[in-house]
């Protein structure tokens, strides 16, 4: 878990709290989702805390299929200040509004297959059991000898 308290993140860590991995994390800065991550004196990338609330945000709008070049303009504007915070508020709304229609579909997908379940387990219970063998019993007659 990630302290709270900490300026600096790794890559492993920051891969391991958003369960991405480390390529992921790589195409996330490559798309310009993220600013250009700081380096450590050593030359290891590493994180500051705002970069992690910013890839939650990320995951967030990514895991719910934000095109990546959406997200990409979201990012910008948070990077811009806070002058734009009305436009991140149409940004976020819009696609509040995409995944509204787009679980409501689902919804009815998901009925519409409950209801075939429940036609297909009536058909099944209509159905007479078939006959079965006793135990021990064979598929063929044996001929007795005599």
């Amino acid at each position: 878990m990630l302290s709270p308290m900490k300026d600096y993140f790794t890559p492993g860590e920051i891969a391991e709290r958003f369960d991405l991995t480390l390529d992921t994390l790589r195409y996330y800065e490559k798309a310009g989702l993220l600013r250009r991550v700081d380096r450590a004196p050593s030359g290891h990338r590493r994180y500051r805390a705002d970069d992690v609330e910013l890839l939650h945000l990320v995951r967030c709008l990514r895991d719910t299929d934000m095109p990546i070049s959406r997200l990409r303009e979201f990012a910008e504007l948070v990077r811009e200040g806070d002058h734009t915070i009305p436009e991140r508020v149409e940004v976020l709304q819009s696609h509040q509004h995409r995944l509204n229609a787009h679980i409501e579909r689902m919804r009815e997908r998901q009925e519409a297959i409950g209801h075939k379940i429940d036609y297909y387990l009536g058909v099944l219970s209509e159905r007479p059991e078939p006959a079965r063998r006793p135990e021990g019993s064979m598929d063929t007659p044996v001929k007795e000898t005599g």
